[in-house]
């Protein structure tokens, strides 16, 4: 926008803000809740990004009981934190989200690093919020050692935003602070003696946000080492900085003790199997997913599984593999070593994959060069079987659910909806699609059918969720599958395929395994 205007004299703008985004992306306003990040209301002028900026915003007199909270630097604010605030430059002014609300607010500090949680939208009635504040701690003095040891940390304080919704997830981490949405069955509750797993979620996005505070927010790409804000910033290096930090996310969780083997074990096979059965590693590279971002991970589709993978979970797989195999090799590294002397070398600023490269052949006496062109820049597998069997972890091989042996990924409410065929699946090979409606059966003729179906017309079945195949089909080898696609229905001749498996990780070698963990004596 350009704006005429008299040199020299004050210019006042005056516009509106369309606020109804319930995420942590852009900005929300109602009777209930106010959030905003700066880059969503807050207009930048060309060429002054650099310039000290201010904001002010005053109480909001018809909404008694609201509170702020922005991790700016407050200058002259009342008791519920209204009032004016202070950034150096325009970055550092949209990097402070803002949350303001009747909200949930508690305190705790790490080492001597004061540290404020806010939660907007909890059932007061059953919300644990001491407990939530215990766990933060342990994981921010855990995080805080990880990579100081018994040094301060960069941040000199830090506020967490949690806003607990009926439906939602994600974080987005800022240089002093994090935005977080969740369900309100996510949160700790009173007299809950065990862990739900909504609850272990939302711990592993704690952690994670909270690592990006030095991966991410200070070691950073180069390439966003000044943001363009008003073009895409491309890098091919989220691999490291999102897969990286999702593999200390829950690792720095069992080292705070808020996982046992078991439940971090747990966890790991999840990511596993989310890389195993993704048809799109053989695809695309980690690195080109990296790059894709922009226009691929927040837009998938029905195919996004068969043509792209994730760099969250491949990324935090590439991580295991390098700190197993540096462990492994004997000479005294691991890639907890790397992280910190990619903090000393880059002075947690920008990086770039020499930066990582270099490190690693410092600390682990060789070129990595074959393993990041393979793991990273390639499509290979990764050797995850063998290197966990070194280090403590037994691979077992469990009957995969019936989705994954078809390659189909379906909705089932009710009825069976078709969401993604996978590449290579008996589905695809049967000629379904996305969007179908998967109806019914009629079994083949055939010994096997006549003996547990009648014969007639009648043979055929309705179903009404995919485990109905399994009931049905009896042994059957060979279905017909009948689907309704555009108004149509369609017989698709189906093969149903041998059982497969799926992985499932244990503890073999308890002592091998918290050495790796971090947890030997």
């Amino acid at each position: 926008w350009q704006i005429a205007c008299s040199p020299a004299s004050a210019l006042v703008l005056r516009y509106q803000v369309y606020a109804h985004d319930n995420s942590v992306r852009t900005a929300w306003l109602d009777a209930n809740r106010g959030f905003f990040n700066g880059t969503s209301v807050c207009l930048r002028v060309e060429g002054q990004e650099s310039l000290p900026h201010g904001l002010e915003i005053p109480a909001p007199p018809a909404l008694r009981g609201w509170s702020l909270a922005t991790g700016l630097t407050p200058g002259k604010v009342d008791l519920q934190g209204f009032g004016s605030y202070s950034a150096s430059g325009y970055d550092e002014l949209v990097d402070a989200p803002v949350e303001m609300g009747p909200f949930w607010s508690g305190s705790f500090t790490a080492r001597g690093v004061p540290h404020r949680f806010v939660v907007a939208g909890a059932a007061a009635a059953s919300f644990d919020g001491a407990r939530l504040l215990a766990d933060t701690q342990k994981i921010c003095e855990t995080e805080i050692r990880f990579w100081h040891g018994s040094k301060q940390p960069p941040h000199q304080n830090y506020l967490f935003m949690l806003n607990a919704v009926d439906d939602g997830y994600g974080g987005l981490e800022h240089r002093n602070s994090t935005a977080l949405i969740c369900t309100r069955r996510d949160l700790p509750r009173l007299g809950e003696a065990k862990t739900s797993d909504g609850y272990a979620t939302l711990r592993g996005l704690i952690s994670h946000e909270y690592f990006h505070t030095w991966n991410v927010k200070r070691l950073r790409p180069a390439p966003f080492e000044r943001y363009a804000y008003d073009r895409e910033n491309y890098t091919d290096l989220l691999w490291f900085f999102e897969g990286f930090t999702s593999y200390y996310d829950d690792l720095l969780l069992r080292r705070a003790g808020l996982l046992d083997n078991a439940g971090y074990l747990k966890q790991l096979t999840a990511t596993v199997n989310q890389v195993l059965q993704a048809p799109g590693r053989q695809v695309q590279s980690v690195a080109q997913a990296s790059f894709d971002a922009w226009v691929k991970y927040y837009r998938p589709d029905e195919n996004t599984p068969n043509a792209t993978i994730s760099y969250y979970s491949k990324g935090a797989l590439v991580a295991l593999c390098l700190d197993l195999t540096l462990r492994g090799e004997g000479h005294g590294a691991s890639l907890d070593d790397v992280m910190r002397a990619l903090w000393k070398r880059c002075q947690g600023g920008p990086l770039r994959e020499l930066d990582v490269a270099a490190v690693l052949q410092t600390l682990g006496q060789r070129s990595f060069a074959p393993e990041l062109a393979a793991w990273v820049h390639g499509r290979d597998e990764l050797p995850l079987k063998e290197l966990l069997g070194q280090h403590g972890v037994a691979v077992l091989e469990e009957p995969a659910q019936l989705a994954q042996r078809l390659g189909l990924r379906v909705a089932q409410s009710p009825g069976v909806q078709v969401k993604t065929v996978l590449r290579g699946g008996a589905a695809e090979q049967a000629g379904f699609s996305a969007g179908d409606e998967w109806l019914g059966i009629e079994p083949a003729a055939g010994p096997a059918s006549r003996k547990s179906l009648p014969a007639g017309p009648a043979a055929g079945w309705r179903m009404l969720q995919l485990d109905d195949l399994l009931l049905y089909a009896g042994d059957a080898r060979q279905v017909t599958a009948l689907v309704a696609r555009d108004k149509r229905l369609v017989r698709l001749a189906l093969a149903l395929p041998p059982a497969q498996t799926t992985w499932r990780l244990a503890v073999g070698n308890e002592a091998r395994l918290n050495e790796w963990l971090g947890l030997a004596a």
